[in-house]
This record gives C-alpha cells, sequence and structure tokens, in this order.
C-alpha cells in the first residue's frame, strides 16, 4: 500500500472514530455524493478529505514521508457558529493524536491553521484546515 493510501485511511479512521465530531454531520467523504434525479444529495454539514502534498524526508539511514493534508468543512448554516464548532472537533480528532498507518511508523499529526469563508455561491460555509504529518516507512 502506498504512503498515501495509509495515511489517507488513518486520516479517515481518525476522523469517522470521533464520536463528537460524527454527532454534528452527515458525513466525512473523499468525494461527495452527487445528487440523484430526485435532487437530494448530501446533506449538509459534512467534512472531506481534501488536497495533500507529500514531501521526501529521508536521510542516510531512514526513508520518511512529510505530509500536508487539508480538511474541508462545508455548511449551510446562517453565521459561523456551526463551521467553528466543527472545525474545533475536527482539530480535537487529528491534533496531536496517534494515528494507525498501516505498514508505516507514524511520527506526528500538528495542525498548521484554520481559514473560513463563504463560497462562491453565496449561500455555503466553507471551513479549510490543513495539518502536517510525519510517517516513517518500516
Amino acid at each position: 500500500m502506498s504512503f498515501e493510501i495509509a495515511l489517507q485511511d488513518a486520516i479517515y479512521d481518525a476522523l469517522t472514530g470521533s464520536s463528537p465530531l460524527m454527532a454534528m454531520i452527515t458525513g466525512v467523504y473523499d468525494s461527495v455524493p452527487q445528487p440523484t434525479d430526485s435532487g437530494a444529495g448530501s446533506d449538509f454539514p459534512y467534512v472531506t478529505y481534501g488536497e495533500a502534498s507529500h514531501t521526501d524526508w529521508s536521510t542516510d539511514t531512514e526513508s520518511g514521508d512529510d505530509a500536508t493534508i487539508t480538511i474541508h468543512t462545508w455548511s449551510r448554516y446562517r453565521g459561523r457558529g456551526e463551521i467553528n464548532e466543527i472545525q474545533g472537533a475536527v482539530y480535537d480528532a487529528l491534533h496531536r493524536v496517534e494515528l494507525t498507518v498501516t505498514g508505516f511508523a507514524f511520527v506526528a499529526i500538528d495542525w498548521l491553521g484554520s481559514d473560513s469563508f463563504v463560497d462562491a455561491d453565496g449561500l455555503t460555509r466553507h471551513g479549510v484546515q490543513t495539518f502536517r504529518v510525519l510517517i516513517d516507512q518500516l
């Protein structure tokens, strides 16, 4: 398994394993289900696994990955309250927790920053959080 997939699976497991977060949202997605013919799509609020960049941080004696991952939060609540609460739960689920990254030795995950804004549709509140993750190859 590639480290990209193993890390994505570990992040997904940490997010979906957070009872406080899951009580606030309808789901965690890599790709949000699209509306069907009935017009029913994913209900807000929800979280998506976003962009990830990976950099080799290997040394002469170790091989590893330095990743920056992005978590997106989506809400139609009027005001910032819901998006801020959800981002807080995402932070609690990921910042400095011990992840299980199958086939790799987990080193660390740290929160780098957050932002939130109204999306281009004028209705959707969009939150963006970035985290840095370090893993070693076994």
